[in-house]
């Protein structure tokens, strides 16, 4: 019998954290050898991190990763593992490679092929594309190795090393960032590229927080029918041993007249070659070790799982102990403050309530029982002085003028002046509390709700919100009741609402998937909602909205389309739709 022992090493990397990222993988390899495991397979660029950006550029930064990659297989010298460990490479040009080590020797490096070149990617502008199409020969197995994108085509490098090179296992690192939906839509393409190929798959991707992206692991493994047989730990750091009989693949090949016929008429497009890997006799005769799948949450838990790792890798990686959060009642901050207390521990987390004159006495009474709810400190001060000395001051400027707008920014103003003080004076991030509801048609502050160093809901829209907090009260009352219950308010003039100023959240939310997630044309956006007028007021506020934006936090992406790296839009920009 022909059986491998695959480990997959499901990483949190650092991006420039070269020196930890190493560590991590040296870890790896060794809890590999103690399983006994023949291939070990890391996710994509583990030894920089994903995505580097314009740290490829320099040229010390990609000496560095090489250093690495020297360094890592040197250590691997006394354990009979192949390793596949993503790193640059740097020959005639710069690559998103994997090196493929075994005992001490770097046996081949595989340039990918594919570069993804849209939404949040840019690796066209940093990478040139690879052209050979490698297929290892390792203890009696026929092994082909892609990096992530190379794998969603279904005529890709996967296709030519099934069907003409004849491998019997494909393996791929990856850095999959996430948005809702996304791992369902990932495992039923792994599944088909695993049942068309007829081979086994196993998938490997990064976990870990990096900027505006959360990349979610949940790596996954695959029969020669493209049945799920694997699945990581969700937005965590994982390790997962298990065995694979390449037999069954043998046996299901020889049914498949399909695939002969293929196989006789199919010319590659790439190179293909072989690489044969002397390696040691196999570390078992049976099946022995069984893979685990792990659950994956609805897109609501999801979501939130995705917020947490998010905010938790973007505190701690940037090096802040501590965050500060403008708790005002409302459901917007209570569900910030909730998935900080989670990402951080409600130990590291400050709350501060910064009442006037027109906050409610129950915004008070809801943001104190929320601090008791997370154990989190609480500080109370109330704006009305500040903003009457104010007042007072702009008096002449302001004669003869009804109190507007600008005296509605004021008061936020005055909040993000005392919280931006705070996080001076005690070194504390400040987390923004703004949704993308918000956001898309600037129902914000500029200098005041606005102003912080992280806007962790920033791509929530306000109907998710909503979710998202029934969600964390599933089991108990975590978000006081009358917070979710109450109709949302900025407090900044007597009886305010949100709905003076917007649509219902329901059709303004629809609006904003239509036309900002979509890309929708204003015939079927009011084909959708039903109201032209409506849709036509909110699509001009979106536009107009962008100079804001561009001057916002950066915040964790949850939605197939988030503003920033997604949607890049000019500010300057005279186009009405």
């Amino acid at each position: 019998m022909r059986i491998l022992r695959f480990a997959i090493s499901q990483i949190n990397t650092t991006v420039g954290n070269i020196e930890q990222n190493l560590e991590k993988m040296k870890e790896s390899v060794i809890r590999a050898y103690g399983e006994n495991a023949d291939v070990l397979i890391f996710p994509e660029l583990a030894i920089t991190g994903y995505p580097p950006e314009d740290l490829v550029f320099k040229s010390q930064f990609i000496d560095s990763n090489l250093a690495a990659l020297k360094e890592l297989t040197g250590f691997s010298s006394q354990y009979p593992i192949l390793i596949f460990a993503g790193f640059i490479d740097r020959t005639d040009d710069i690559y998103n490679a994997a090196a493929v080590i075994y005992k001490g020797r770097l046996i081949d490096v595989y340039h990918k092929i594919y570069l993804p070149n849209y939404g949040v990617f840019d690796e066209k502008r940093y990478f040139a594309s690879g052209d050979t199409v490698p297929v290892y020969i390792y203890k009696g197995v026929r092994i082909g190795y892609t990096i992530c994108e190379d794998l969603w085509y279904p005529d890709g490098p996967g296709h030519f090393q099934a069907a003409v090179g004849d491998a019997e296992i494909i393996l791929n690192s990856s850095a999959s960032p996430y948005h809702t939906g996304k791992q369902q839509f990932r495992e039923k393409m792994y599944s088909a590229r695993a049942g068309d190929e007829i081979a086994a798959l196993i998938n490997c991707n990064l976990a870990g927080g990096q900027d505006e992206l959360v990349f979610d692991g949940s790596s996954t493994a695959y029969d020669e029918s493209g049945t799920l047989t694997a699945r990581l730990e969700p937005f965590a750091e994982d390790f997962q041993c298990f065995d694979i009989n390449m037999e069954s693949v043998f046996r299901k090949r020889l049914k498949d007249i399909r695939r002969r016929e293929q196989k006789r008429v199919l010319e590659s497009p790439f190179c293909i070659r072989e690489v044969e890997i002397k390696g040691e006799s196999p570390a078992v005769q049976s099946i022995g070790k069984l893979p685990v799948i792990n659950a994956l949450s609805d897109d609501v838990g999801s979501a939130y799982h995705a917020l947490v790792l998010g905010t938790r890798d973007y505190v701690e990686k940037n090096g802040f102990k501590d965050v500060i959060i403008a708790i005002s009642g409302g459901i917007d901050s209570a569900l910030v403050a909730v998935i900080a207390a989670d990402a951080l521990g409600p130990e590291r987390v400050h709350g501060i309530y910064l009442p006037s004159q027109y906050s409610a006495s129950i915004s008070g009474e809801d943001a104190h029982k929320l601090a008791e709810n997370l154990g989190i400190d609480m500080h109370e001060l109330a704006i009305q002085p500040l903003f009457e000395d104010y007042l007072k001051s702009l008096e002449p400027a302001f004669e003869g003028r009804p109190f507007d707008i600008a005296e509605e920014n004021l008061q936020s103003r005055i909040r993000g002046n005392i919280i931006m003080a705070l996080s001076n004076k005690f070194n504390w991030l400040v987390l923004t509390t703004g949704n993308k509801s918000e956001m898309s048609v600037g129902y914000a502050t500029l200098y005041g709700d606005m102003a912080g160093g992280f806007a962790v809901i920033k791509d929530v829209l306000k109907t998710m919100v909503y979710r998202i907090s029934e969600y964390i009260n599933r089991e108990e009352e975590v978000i006081p009741r009358r917070i979710i219950d109450r109709p949302p308010s900025a407090e900044l003039r007597p009886d305010q609402k949100d709905t003076d100023s917007l649509p219902e959240y329901d059709t303004l939310d629809r609006i904003i998937r239509d036309y900002v997630e979509e890309d929708c044309s204003l015939e079927a956006i009011v084909q959708d909602v039903g109201d032209e007028a409506l849709v036509k007021r909110v699509i001009r506020m979106i536009d107009r909205a962008e100079y804001k934006r561009r001057q916002a936090p950066p915040g964790i992406k949850i939605t197939p389309r988030a503003f920033g790296r997604d949607r890049r839009m000019p500010i300057t920009n005279r186009y009405q739709t």
